[in-house]
């Protein structure tokens, strides 16, 4: 991090927090790092591609740059590559007005426990954003059919007692539908529907499969392809015990906390290996 002039590592982190400051969900760090040349001009060597790293060495600089600020406190980068602004980093970017302040003062939090190599870091966070994009391009890819079959043997390692799948040639609301206990005599019943067409669920086909369900129902809506915002507002402000969402990643994270309990012809359908990193991080 030395080899960074201070200045400059301060000017493009704050281009960061720019491009992030009216997005409270954030970006995938591709999409961050591809707008930085919109915010900020570069020089030509901060465009030269480095194959040593295999990117822009200005992308390189940036993901250095960001370390100190995550472990201050004030940036968020989970584990699928997705970056966002904590509280607390809307309070420090209020607090400095100065670029390189600002960056001092993480810098100053950062170095005083830091024991990886920003290097060894910025590796695991590019091999978990590619892990990330492989894992969400296969999920797009299953069939409907199996994802029906991923979906069910989900909820059977989670407790619930299938009642009915819908067969494969069978075009419904509803494909599976599960209960509480082995005969359905008591509690909730649980209505699924998968959406895999490749585009998000509207507002629409919330409130169309929200009228399908009877009174002591509860309703799960699978899209690998997501929830527009408003249909995602209906569920939070109206229905929220009523029914729950499943992107890709809310299913892949259900996926992988039950990944040991999964049968294993279910688990070919997404199997999945652990790598481990330095994190550089206590």
């Amino acid at each position: 991090m030395s080899s960074i002039p201070m200045k400059r590592a301060s000017e493009l982190l704050r281009s960061v927090f720019k491009i992030l400051w009216d997005k409270p969900e954030g970006l995938t760090a591709k999409e961050v790092l591809s707008l930085i040349p919109k915010v900020v001009r570069l020089t030509e060597d901060e465009l030269r591609y480095s194959p040593e790293t295999n990117s822009l060495y200005y992308e390189t600089i940036v993901r250095i740059a960001t370390m100190p600020v995550v472990y201050a406190g004030w940036l968020i980068k989970n584990d699928k590559g997705r970056w966002r602004i904590t509280e607390n980093g809307y309070q420090a970017c209020n607090r400095f007005g100065n670029a390189q302040d600002f960056y001092n003062e993480a810098m100053q939090i950062y170095t005083a426990r830091r024991w990886v190599a920003p290097e060894s870091v910025m590796v695991m966070e590019i091999a978990q954003e590619s892990a990330w994009t492989e894992i969400e391009k296969h999920l797009h890819q299953l069939s409907h059919l199996k994802l029906q079959t991923m979906l069910a043997e989900l909820l059977h390692v989670m407790g619930y007692h299938l009642s009915w799948i819908a067969p494969p040639e069978k075009h419904s609301q509803v494909d599976l539908i599960v209960c509480t206990d082995p005969i359905g005599a008591k509690g909730q019943r649980i209505i699924s529907q998968i959406k895999h067409k490749g585009q998000a669920v509207t507002l629409e086909g919330v409130r169309s499969f929200l009228s399908i369900l009877g009174p002591n129902d509860f309703g799960v809506i699978v899209s690998m392809s997501g929830f527009t915002s408003d249909a995602l507002q209906e569920v939070s402000a109206n229905n929220f015990q009523k029914v729950a969402v499943l992107d890709a990643v809310t299913f892949f994270d259900l996926w992988k906390q039950h990944y040991d309990q999964l049968s294993q012809e279910v688990r070919y359908m997404l199997p999945l290996k652990s790598v481990h990193f330095l994190s550089g991080f206590e």
